[in-house]
C-alpha cells in the first residue's frame, strides 16, 4: 500500500503535536501536583495548586491591594512590600515554593551556591535588562567572577572617588542655587539622588565616555519597567514571539544598549591597542583583567567575549545605579524622622572632614556612618526577596526537597523577625550595629542586605563608599526634615522605592 506525502506530513505533526502538548500538561499540571505531593509528605503546608496560574492573582492582588494605602513608620514594611508572603507559605505558578526563613537554612542556600542556584524567569524577555554576573552559575559564573573582581578591590573604589565627588558637588551646587537663604524649602530629594547615582555609574563605568553611558542608564530604566511587568505575570511560551508594542520596544532597547556600549568598548579597546594606558574606570580595569588572563592561559576561552562584557557593564548600570539610589533616599528620610541621629552623624562628619572635601580614609573612619547605613539596609534591604532552585534533590535540614523547588528567601521577613532582632525589630535603632554586623546578628545569617556566601554582592564597597561620600557631602551643607507631604509608601520595583517620592524641608547650614 502507497503512503501519501500528506499523510506522512500529517503524522509527523500530529506527532509533534503530541509531544508538545505532553510537555504542556507535564509543566503546567503533572510535575507541579508531584512536588506539591511530595512537599505535603515532608510535612509542608500551603494552598492546593491551582492551573498555570497558581496563586499568582492571589499575590497580585493582595500587592496592588497594599499599594493603593500608605502606611504609618511605626508599623514596619513587610506587610506592604510583600503581603502575601508576609501571610503564609504559599505558592506561584506552576512552580511550589518554599519560603525559608531559619538563619541556619539561609546560611546553606546562600553558600552552596552550586547546588542552589539563582532563579530565572521562563519567560527570555525576562533576561533583557542584563545577564551579567547576577545570572550566571557555576563555571561560568566562576570565570565572570574572577575577571571582574579587580574592578571592586578597595584600592581600586579609592581612585573612583574623584567621579563620585564630582557628581555629589554637581547635585549640592543644584540645591545650593534653588534653596533659599534662613528659611526651609520643599525639595523631593527623590529624582536628584537617583541623578546623581546614575552620573557616578557612568562616569566609574565609562569615564571620559559617560555622557554615552547616560543614555543607556534611560534605556536601563525603560527596560526594567517592562522586566516587572513580565516577572509578575504567568509565561505562556511562545508568546515571545508575538509583535507586541512591549516585545517590539524590548528588542528596540535591547539594540540600542548593545550598540551604544559595544561603540565605547571598542573605542577603549582601540585607544588600548595603540598604547594608551589603561584608566581607573571599571570598563578599564574590565577589559585589562580580561586581556590578562587571556594573555596567561594563551587561550580566549579563559576570557570573556564582548557581548558578554557588554552584559556586564548593563549589570554594572542597573545594579549599580538601583541599589545606591534607594539606600540614599531611605538613609535621608530615616535622619529627618530621627533628628538625634542626624545630628550625631553631621558632628562626626564635621569632626572628621570639617567642611572640606572627604576622603578614602575619612570614610573608612566613619562609624556613626556606618551604623546608620547598615540599620537602613536592615529596614530597607537592597533585595527584597532572593530566588534559588535546588538542582538535586536535597536535605535541607530535616526538610527533604525534590529539585526544582522555589525557594524564596524574603529578606524583609528576616530583617523584621523579633525572634532575630527583639522586640524593637521594627524601629530605627543604628546602636544595634555598634559593635559590627557580626555581634548585631549574634554570628547567624540574619542580615543579607547584599546576599551572602560566595555569590555576596561584589559591589558592596562601591555603594557604601559612594553612599557615605553623598550622605557626608549634604550633611556638611543641609540639615532636613520630612515635609507634612510626605506619604510613607515604600513599594517594591526591584528594590524598594518611595511611592510618592521623597518631599523633604531642607535648610542651608
Amino acid at each position: 500500500m502507497e503512503i501519501s506525502y500528506n499523510t506522512i506530513i500529517t503524522a509527523i505533526c500530529v506527532a509533534v503535536l503530541l509531544v508538545y502538548t505532553w510537555k504542556l500538561l507535564n509543566w503546567a499540571w503533572f510535575r507541579p501536583k508531584k512536588l506539591e505531593k511530595y512537599l505535603r509528605k515532608s510535612g509542608l503546608k500551603g494552598n492546593p495548586y491551582k492551573l498555570l496560574y497558581g496563586d499568582l492573582k492571589e499575590l497580585t492582588d493582595k500587592l496592588n491591594e497594599a499599594k493603593s494605602k500608605p502606611i504609618n513608620f511605626s508599623d514596619g514594611i513587610a506587610q506592604r512590600i510583600n503581603p502575601f508572603f508576609a501571610n503564609a507559605i504559599n505558592k506561584n505558578g506552576p512552580y511550589p515554593v518554599v519560603l525559608i526563613t531559619e538563619p541556619e537554612h539561609v546560611k546553606e542556600i546562600l553558600t552552596k551556591n552550586y547546588v542552589y542556584q539563582r532563579q530565572t524567569h521562563p519567560n527570555p524577555f525576562a533576561k533583557k535588562l542584563a545577564l551579567g554576573l547576577a545570572k550566571l552559575e557555576e563555571d561560568k559564573w566562576a570565570k565572570h567572577r574572577k575577571i571582574i573582581q579587580p574592578a571592586f578591590q578597595l584600592e581600586k573604589l579609592k581612585h573612583m572617588l574623584p567621579a563620585f565627588y564630582q557628581s555629589c558637588s554637581e547635585m549640592i551646587s543644584k540645591w545650593e542655587e534653588i534653596i533659599p537663604k534662613e528659611t526651609s524649602f520643599e525639595l523631593d530629594v527623590w529624582p536628584d539622588l537617583q541623578l546623581i547615582t546614575a552620573e557616578v555609574i557612568s562616569r566609574t563605568a565609562f569615564g571620559s565616555s559617560y555622557e554615552e553611558g547616560r543614555i543607556v542608564f534611560e534605556l536601563q530604566k525603560e527596560q526594567a519597567e517592562y522586566v516587572i511587568n513580565i516577572i509578575r505575570s504567568v509565561y505562556i511560551p511562545g508568546t515571545r514571539f508575538l509583535p507586541t508594542k512591549r516585545n517590539k520596544r524590548m528588542l528596540e532597547i535591547e539594540k540600542k544598549v548593545q550598540t551604544t556600549i559595544r561603540r565605547i568598548i571598542n573605542k577603549r579597546l582601540r585607544a588600548m591597542e595603540a598604547g594608551e594606558t589603561s584608566k581607573d574606570d571599571l570598563l578599564g580595569i574590565l577589559l585589562e583583567s580580561n586581556m590578562r588572563e587571556i594573555e596567561q592561559h594563551r587561550s580566549k576561552d579563559f576570557g570573556i567575549t564582548t557581548i558578554e562584557m557588554i552584559e556586564e557593564c548593563k549589570l554594572f548600570y542597573f545594579a549599580g545605579q538601583e541599589t545606591t539610589s534607594v539606600l540614599l533616599v531611605w538613609t535621608m528620610i530615616l535622619l529627618s524622622l530621627h533628628p538625634e541621629w542626624q545630628t550625631r552623624a553631621r558632628e562626626e562628619v564635621l569632626q572628621v572632614f570639617g567642611n572640606e572635601k572627604p576622603n578614602s580614609e575619612g570614610l573608612s573612619h566613619l562609624k556613626i556612618m556606618t551604623m546608620i547605613l547598615h540599620e537602613t539596609l536592615r529596614l530597607f534591604p537592597s533585595v527584597p526577596i532572593y530566588r534559588r532552585r535546588n538542582k538535586h534533590e536535597v536535605k535541607l535540614g530535616e526538610l527533604s526537597l525534590p529539585a526544582g523547588v522555589l525557594l524564596i528567601i524574603p529578606t524583609i521577613l528576616i530583617h523584621y523577625d523579633k525572634e532575630l532582632w527583639g522586640e524593637d525589630a521594627k524601629e530605627f535603632k543604628p546602636e544595634r550595629f555598634s559593635e559590627g554586623v557580626s555581634k548585631a546578628t549574634k554570628g547567624q545569617v540574619s542580615f543579607i542586605p547584599f546576599g551572602g556566601g560566595p555569590r555576596f554582592c561584589i559591589g558592596q564597597n562601591f555603594a557604601m563608599m559612594e553612599a557615605k561620600m553623598a550622605i557626608a557631602m549634604i550633611l556638611q551643607k543641609f540639615s532636613f526634615e520630612l515635609s507634612p507631604s510626605y506619604t510613607h509608601a515604600p513599594y517594591v520595583t526591584i528594590t524598594i522605592h518611595p511611592q510618592y517620592g521623597a518631599p523633604l524641608l531642607m535648610r542651608k547650614l
